[in-house]
């Protein structure tokens, strides 16, 4: 019986004579995303803006534009009403100005003392009692979120600083269980990965919020798994082939792990493209990003990560 064999045997990927156009693609790319960042940043969610957030439900269809309407009328700041799934469903955002929440009204008062106790934002809360006033029982509240402006600031602090960390850590590693050439090829592939995944949010405008930043950490490992995959059969090759020229040793072994790293990329593929389809608008973001956190991993473990040891140069006999 015939094997299925989704990678052809004798494909060949020559790294070594691709390197430059990829160094030259990927630089641009790197490049526009920052400036894409700089320019037009990202859209931040309540988690790292503040604000309140609410998922609305109800037995029939919503109507968004009289439902904006209605809240425009209640609340001051920077409102936003959109449909969510359904025709029943709808998510309601609202960002809290400075000095909102003079008019709380009983409800939002009730709500503003609780944030005393509680730590949560008082102007947050006082909106959330006069938007549920102002709806009543019309609609059930299906996920209420509140981030005050304090807290916020300290979410931005601390996924990026879990990004740094991150790859602070495999820095680290790499250059333990390998060589420096090696970890500082790695860390510029995940450099390279955290900066195009910041681009394309900001090219697209999806919502970026803390599950973004698991996102990005996810993608992190991914990569570098792909990546040590490729340079352990990098280090076994350097002593199987002592006379072998470097470039012609990177290309063997890319061609020799292609198999294993097309097949993960391919079955994490399917499981994500399923969930991306099935899991619903609550982790679409998510679930976007580590799609195309496999797309650029893998590409990045094979045209940035391998062809950069010949840049920086192994020595021959480093494992002595």
């Amino acid at each position: 019986m015939r094997k299925l064999q989704l990678v052809p045997r004798n494909l060949r990927i020559p790294v070594n004579a691709w390197r430059h156009w990829a160094y030259g693609i990927s630089g641009a790319a790197a490049i526009v995303s920052a400036l894409l960042f700089l320019i037009l940043g990202l859209n931040y969610g309540i988690d790292f803006r503040g604000g309140v957030l609410i998922e609305l439900g109800s037995d029939k269809p919503i109507a968004i534009g009289d439902l904006r309407a209605s809240l425009s009328r209640a609340v001051s700041g920077d409102l936003q009403v959109q449909r969510f799934g359904s025709d029943r469903e709808a998510l309601v955002r609202l960002e809290v100005e400075e000095g909102a929440g003079g008019a709380e009204g009983a409800a939002g008062a009730a709500d503003a003392a609780q944030a005393k106790t509680d730590g949560t934002g008082a102007r947050e809360m006082a909106q959330l009692g006069i938007i549920k006033s102002a709806l009543g029982d019309a609609y059930d509240y299906r996920r209420v979120e509140i981030v005050g402006p304090k807290v916020s600031r300290e979410l931005i602090i601390a996924g990026f600083t879990a990004i740094l960390a991150a790859v602070a850590l495999v820095l680290v590693y790499i250059w333990i269980r390998f060589e420096w050439q090696f970890s500082l090829g790695a860390v510029l592939a995940l450099i390279h990965d955290v900066i195009l995944t910041i681009g394309v949010f900001s090219l697209t405008r999806i919502e970026f919020n803390l599950s973004i930043i698991a996102a990005i950490l996810t993608i992190v490992g991914y990569s570098l798994n792909d990546t040590v995959v490729v340079y352990d059969r990098v280090r076994e090759n350097l002593r199987k082939y002592k006379r072998m020229p470097l470039g012609a040793l990177v290309d063997l072994s890319v061609r020799q792990t292609l198999s294993r790293t097309f097949m993960t990329s391919l079955t994490t593929l399917l499981a994500l493209a399923a969930l991306y389809g099935l899991g619903g608008a609550v982790i679409a973001g998510f679930t976007f990003a580590m799609i195309w956190g496999v797309f650029v991993g893998t590409y990045s473990s094979i045209f940035i990560a391998a062809p950069l040891l010949l840049f920086l140069g192994v020595e021959r006999e480093w494992n002595r």
